[in-house]
């Protein structure tokens, strides 16, 4: 438990206009103020162009919609599990053509 205790990290974030509390693996330390800042970032570009026409929970849903879109397409370009389904139709192509199927 002590050894749990050791890994776990508190720090304080700053997300757009507030501080957050969090305690967090201290391995995990450079993603969770990157996150903070992409957050930040993020939802300043849609408060410049939306405050005062759209809520602030709005501005948060599209800032958010904007991030897990960001995530979905970075997900999408690193599948590879089209590629593993060709490569073993290929390897069993191969295989049938030389002769080499293992036999069950």
């Amino acid at each position: 438990m002590a050894e749990q205790n050791r890994e776990k990290l508190h720090i304080r974030l700053h997300v757009y206009d507030e501080d957050i509390d969090v305690a967090i693996d201290r391995s995990d330390e450079e993603y969770y103020r990157a996150a903070a800042k992409l957050i930040t970032d993020r939802y300043n570009v849609y408060s410049q162009i939306y405050k005062g026409r759209k809520s602030d929970h709005t501005i948060s849903l599209m800032t958010l919609i904007d991030i897990a879109l960001q995530y979905q397409k970075e997900r999408a370009r690193n599948d590879v599990e089209p590629f593993q389904k060709v490569l073993t139709r290929l390897t069993a192509d191969i295989d049938d053509v030389l002769g080499t199927k293992k036999q069950s």
